[in-house]
């Protein structure tokens, strides 16, 4: 099956603002990880407008069986090669396991990332406990994009990849953790592994988009681990993910049809959201 080839309009160069447009209008707004500079130019051509350089390359990359392991010298060396290729989407890198365990770590290690990798935004796991850092991050100039639900350099706190707020309490904290991180600066939101419904209350309180994965199709946009996109991630995969190159011709055609999929809201749909 062969999908239309999808360009971003006049190619431009997709920013925070654009961000918040494309969610007042209702387009849903497409992001894949990527970890060199290859894939990020398909990826730009495809019309995703968000590239994450994710610590998720700990796992898919290295073969490391949790995030945990990456560093800061990791993230800076593929977080560069994304950068150097990158013309057009907005570029989002993770801030590695206790990289931004202090104030002044974080904006040390962020600016790193911003002014050493080329990066236009660092993303941070954690709720109210991390208010401090985003005021700081971003009064200094560093956008930040949070990430509320399961997340995965937590992941032995949490006993294990399972989905979070599924009774009333947690899910009002969440709630509310969303909100205290917009009020903080947070510009962007990343919901994983959350219910559907959840995920959609988050969505309409903000004023800031929310990137869902396995949070269900009510969220402004969705995200996937490049590798689980083209189904070549080893083992079983999560139940929120799809493998697009399947009836795809190419690669190129698999990613076009993730961004096609993800702007028609057919993706994800009831069989990869959890309730």
């Amino acid at each position: 099956m062969r999908h239309p080839v999808i360009i971003m309009a006049d190619a431009r160069e997709i920013t925070i603002a654009s961000l918040r447009q494309l969610k007042q209008s209702g387009e849903k707004i497409a992001c894949v990880t990527s970890y060199d500079a290859s894939f990020t130019t398909l990826l730009e051509q495809a019309g995703v407008e968000i590239v994450l350089v994710g610590d998720s390359l700990g796992m898919v990359v290295q073969g490391h069986e949790s995030t945990l392991p990456v560093t800061m010298d990791d993230m800076v060396y593929h977080a560069s090669c994304v950068a150097r290729a990158g013309k057009t989407a907005l570029r989002v890198v993770d801030m590695p396991f206790m990289s931004y365990s202090s104030v002044d770590q974080a904006l040390g290690n962020a600016a790193r990332l911003m002014s050493e990798a080329g990066m236009h935004m660092v993303k941070l796991e954690g709720g109210r406990e991390l208010c401090d850092t985003v005021k700081a991050l971003t009064s200094h100039g560093i956008p930040v994009c949070a990430h509320l639900g399961l997340l995965p350099q937590s992941v032995n706190q949490l006993g294990g990849y399972r989905v979070q707020a599924r009774d009333p309490e947690s899910a009002q904290r969440l709630l509310e953790d969303a909100q205290l991180l917009e009020q903080a600066g947070a510009s962007l939101l990343v919901l994983e592994c959350i219910p559907a419904p959840l995920a959609g209350r988050v969505s309409e309180k903000l004023q800031i988009p929310t990137i869902g994965i396995g949070a269900g199709p009510h969220c402004d946009g969705q995200v996937l681990v490049l590798y689980d996109l083209l189904g070549i991630t080893p083992g079983k995969r999560p139940k929120f993910t799809h493998n697009f190159l399947e009836d795809a011709q190419d690669i190129p055609g698999a990613l076009r049809a993730f961004v096609e999929a993800v702007k028609q809201a057919r993706f994800p749909d009831a069989e990869h959201s959890y309730s």
